[in-house]
């Protein structure tokens, strides 16, 4: 079986660099996607200034990520979430609820220093999905790649 990694990098978000890319799809039998952490930015790199709206932000931009790679927060396996301070467990929470719904992947918090000063938090995921081009097998009803 053959597999392929593809970089995702939404024209919707900033521009990544050589070093890195917003999402890792690897595709085969299955499909997972690496979401590298996305920070509270705007397109144009500008950051809110409080909490609720960085971890909106974030969130929407890891939901652009996930869209590039037509999947939604449903397909959302692990989630790690890197604080600046303890003092927003509470509200993260709240608003991973809100990002999420009913879905519930596994999910890391680490209150940890963070990149940037004037990011609060960071968040970075693992998706996976069936693959579209994989044909069911009669013969054993699981999917095989064509």
């Amino acid at each position: 079986m053959s597999f392929v990694i593809e970089p995702i990098d939404p024209a919707d978000l900033p521009e990544s660099s050589p070093a890195y890319t917003h999402g890792t799809l690897v595709r085969g039998a299955q499909r997972t996607l690496y979401i590298s952490g996305q920070p509270p930015w705007t397109t144009k790199g500008d950051v809110p200034a409080d909490f609720a709206a960085q971890c909106r932000l974030a969130w929407d931009n890891v939901k652009t990520v996930l869209a590039a790679a037509e999947m939604t927060v449903e397909n959302l396996a692990k989630v790690t979430i890197y604080l600046s301070d303890r003092r927003y467990r509470e509200l993260n929470s709240r608003i991973r609820h809100e990002a999420l719904g009913d879905h519930r992947p596994a999910v890391t918090i680490i209150i940890t220093d963070i990149y940037d000063d004037a990011w609060l938090l960071e968040i970075e995921a693992i998706a996976v999905a069936p693959d579209p081009s994989a044909a069911p097998n009669t013969e054993n009803g699981t999917s095989q790649p064509l």
